[in-house]
């Protein structure tokens, strides 16, 4: 009955998916709220459990990466990266000490150490529940370029920092081999080199297959899939970050074949999305309940800090000096969620505490997932509305101002 029920909202909402996409009730506060009613009836499937949740919610977010990657405009990024660097650069670790320090006031009876583990955890923002913003065509390109270069490497970029958090809360977790810095290192340095190699040669396998006529749209699809894992894997074998390496793959991967395989990224969007769905129904069915029943006031009230100040406060200063307008930092800012990445962490943390640390950090990024879920989820359309207004009125407004009198010709003196 269980699984009944779920193969029929499957159908139910990809025929309506279409309508719903102008609407304020997005795919994740959809699956994730099916998934809380599934619970609350009792119709869960009994397999369904955190292990399962963290294979695919692992899955759905390389792919999500590979793909977001893939359709990204390398040249025009190589052009306008300055957003995106910024705000990885300043923005997330600037996002990291704010957390920190709210936290600090906000739960004085709470560790520092674990304080700052959830802060971590929920610096990394969400491709999946982004996906109404960063593939809305109101929205400018360059903006939607910004936002998915920055979402596809934040969650790689944080895993060190989640780490090392979570090894000083365990105290008897030892360092990695060579210490928590050249760990880092390799993390942002093999995975995108194994992600690029990956991605570029199987690109170039594809295109040559293609040409050869040994293989079809269909297998050519599945292939994407697979080099998607592949970068992955490839990564975590020698040292890299799996994350970082899906995204880096997919960008050489749509380097090498755009243009020419367009069939690739509607094959591989379908099943990413699918999987994407299931990772958050399973949050809703596995996860949500326990952690509603732990919401605290204080906690709850962090989560709305995190949302609402820490990362547009961090966003906006780390874009001071670009030509970034205060609506696009704004915009920037509020469009930060948090979704499968902070779940994630979240469960690796569990995996290595056996004590209360494990309950409370999961308690505060479970929330703080169907919280930003929702409250993304309703904004996200109307206020790719008004920005796409704002930036329009910037730019008539631009257009039409009246050349400033120090910039006119000086009138031509006689004699």
């Amino acid at each position: 009955m269980a699984y009944l029920l779920l193969a029929l909202f499957l159908v139910g909402f990809s025929l309506l998916a279409r309508r719903l996409s102008s609407t304020f009730l997005s795919a994740p506060m959809a699956f994730m709220g099916f998934g809380v009613v599934s619970w609350w009836a009792g119709l869960v499937p009994e397999p369904f459990s955190e292990e399962m949740l963290d294979v695919v919610a692992e899955i759905a977010l390389v792919l999500l990466l590979f793909l977001d990657a893939a359709q990204t405009d390398a040249r025009a990024l190589r052009r306008d990266h300055g957003w995106p660097v910024r705000m990885l650069a300043f923005g997330l670790p600037l996002g990291f000490v704010l957390g920190t320090l709210f936290g600090w006031l906000m739960l004085p009876g709470w560790p520092l150490a674990v304080i700052a583990l959830v802060a971590a955890i929920l610096v990394p923002t969400d491709a999946a529940l982004g996906q109404p913003v960063v593939s809305n065509p109101m929205v400018p390109e360059r903006s939607r370029r910004a936002l998915t270069v920055e979402s596809g490497l934040n969650d790689g970029m944080a895993l060190p920092l989640v780490l090392l958090m979570a090894a000083l809360v365990a105290a008897e977790t030892e360092a990695p081999g060579g210490g928590w810095l050249w760990f880092g290192l390799k993390q942002i340095t093999l995975g995108p080199l194994a992600g690029v190699i990956v991605g570029c040669i199987g690109g170039w396998l594809l295109i040559r297959a293609k040409e050869r006529g040994t293989t079809s749209e269909i297998y050519e699809g599945i292939a994407a899939l697979a080099l998607a894992v592949a970068s992955y894997i490839l990564a975590q074998m020698i040292g890299g970050n799996g994350f970082i390496a899906a995204f880096a793959g997919g960008l050489g991967f749509g380097i090498v074949v755009r243009g020419r395989c367009e069939f690739v990224f509607e094959f591989t969007e379908s099943e990413g999305q699918l999987l994407s769905w299931m990772a958050f129904y399973l949050l809703g069915a596995v996860l949500v309940p326990e952690a509603i029943a732990g919401l605290t006031w204080p906690v709850f009230a962090l989560i709305l800090v995190s949302l609402f100040v820490v990362r547009p406060l961090a966003i906006w200063v780390s874009l001071i000096g670009s030509d970034a307008s205060p609506t696009t930092r704004l915009f920037f800012g509020w469009f930060g969620p948090r979704g499968l990445a902070t779940a994630l962490f979240a469960l690796l943390v569990v995996d290595g505490q056996e004590n209360g640390t494990a309950e409370m950090v999961q308690i505060v990024a479970i929330n703080a997932v169907w919280i930003s879920a929702v409250l993304h989820g309703i904004t996200a359309v109307p206020g790719a509305i008004w920005y796409a207004r704002r930036m329009r009125d910037q730019e008539d407004a631009a257009a039409h101002r009246p050349v400033a009198e120090s910039a006119r010709p000086l009138p031509r003196q006689s004699g």
